[in-house]
This record gives C-alpha cells, structure tokens and sequence, in this order.
C-alpha cells in the first residue's frame, strides 16, 4: 500500500522549553519565522503525504489553529504588502487534511502512536517527530525512508551516528548492512538508552519512521516500562526480531530542537542558510 498518512506525536509538555511553553505547545516555537511542525508537515507534503493525523493534548489548541484559514487576519492584509506572508501556510492548509486526537495521558511514545490509530487505520504509515528537525538537499528523510519501504515493504527507521558518550539519550540499533553499497541495516535488535559500556552500536533512532499497521496490535500487548511508559523500542524489537524492521542512513543534517542547544543551532543554521544572516 502506499504511504498516504503521516503521525505527528504532539502531546508532549515541552518541560526543557519552560516557561516558554506553559501557554505555547511545543511544536509551535518558531524557527526564524516557522513553527516547529510546520517543517515537520512540510517533509511530509514533500513526500507526497497529504493526510496528516496529529496527536494532541490539553493546551495545544493554537496547533489547530495555525493549520486552518484565519479569516480576520487574511482580511486585514488583503491588498497589502504583508498579503504575501500567509501564502506559504494558506498552500499548506490547501493541500493538505488534517485530523487530531487527544492524547489523554504521557505515558510514551509508543502510547502517543496507539493513540492515534483511530487516525490511521489499517495502512502503513510515517511518523515525524518535530522536535528533531531535518534539512536536506534534495529528497526529505520521510521520502527516502518510503524508497525503502516500498522496497521491502516493513517497517524502517531513520538512523545516524552519534558519539559514543551519547548513547544514553537515543534507541540504538543492532544490525547488519542489507548489501555493501547502502546505508540500509536488517536490525537484530534495538536498546532503548543503553551506556556507552553496553550499547551494541552508535547508530541512534531519530524521530522519522515508516511503521507497518500490525504495530497498533503489538503495542497493544506490550507491558509498560518501570516508568508506566509504552516504548516504540520495545514495539519494534518484536518486529525486528520477525526480521521486519529495516533502519536507514538517511542523507542530510538533524537538529534535536527539543534541546536549547540544538534549537540554537538550527535557528542559526537556517538563518545562515538563507542569507539572514
């Protein structure tokens, strides 16, 4: 089946970003002049993903907000010079469905992904994570992630390496090289934040996933961590170990805006990039 819905996970408290986000979701801190999700929703459209299916919470109105018309505002700058700055949203809104549910609790990722299978459905589908954000040159890292699906046609993950110290902050993959000239990887095996003494690699998870629909079932059986939380990690070894899971060196540069620092830094890199700076 084709890739037709993207999850967008968007419940989260953003605690890192306070208080900047006790009345601002997350998602919705701007990079030069766009909203986090809205380079997430982007990729997607780039991908051909038009149907995009948005987990939220308490709070996060204004994400429903920002991908619908605003009629007062469009009023107000219609016929003026200003009109130009909504036609990149407005094309947005135009192209694409948008469908949210609500994510009554935090309790994990793989529990943020559950709950929006009312969302998606029977379908394989992506997931974008906005908090880690991506640039590329030429193809997005949800486009060259549906290559490889409908390549082998399971589940695949996005993955880069990262120092070996920082193991402790990522799921990290175990695996072997599909064939010599790819940055493809059969994964045997995946440990959520393992330390640099038992990690069985530096080839860390990012927040980009092409998932099978069967993974609505299996994190439906899973037993929640010591922390009440349902990991995708743990969804995905299961998978993994039915030999279903490919992961993937995808081509360009992530920023962890979730992180103060890598917020920076990608606030820098695409003013530089654009000539704002």
């Amino acid at each position: 089946k084709m890739i037709k819905k993207c999850l967008f996970p968007a419940a989260g408290y953003g605690t890192r970003f306070l208080p900047a986000t006790k009345a601002v979701p997350k998602e919705m801190l701007p990079i030069l002049t766009k909203p986090l999700l809205q380079y997430g929703v982007e990729e997607a459209l780039s991908a051909g993903i038009t149907n995009m299916a948005i987990v939220t919470g308490r709070g996060k109105r204004a994400i429903e907000d920002h991908f619908d018309n605003a009629f007062e505002l469009e009023m107000q700058l219609s016929g003026t010079s200003k009109e130009r700055y909504l036609e990149e949203i407005k094309e947005i809104i135009r192209k694409s469905t948008f469908t949210y549910v609500r994510q009554k609790q935090m309790l994990g990722l793989g529990h943020a992904i559950l709950t929006g299978e009312p969302l998606i459905g029977n379908e394989p589908f992506a997931v974008i994570l906005a908090d880690d954000l991506c640039d590329f040159d030429e193809s997005g890292v949800i486009s060259q992630l549906i290559k490889i699906y409908n390549q082998y046609k399971c589940s695949v993950v996005a993955i880069e390496e990262v120092p070996m110290n920082q193991t402790s902050k990522y799921g990290i993959i175990a695996g072997n090289l599909v064939d010599n000239s790819s940055n493809t990887y059969q994964v045997t095996e995946m440990i959520e934040k393992p330390d640099e003494n038992n990690t069985p690699s530096n080839m860390a998870i990012i927040g980009r996933y092409i998932l099978t629909p069967d993974i609505f079932t299996i994190l439906k059986n899973i037993k929640p961590d010591k922390n009440g939380e349902i990991q995708i990690t743990e969804a995905l070894n299961i998978q993994a170990n039915q030999g279903k899971v490919l992961a993937y060196k995808f081509k360009g540069k992530r920023f962890d805006c979730g992180s103060i620092e890598g917020y920076l830094d990608a606030t820098n890199f695409l003013a530089r990039k654009t000539g704002i700076i």
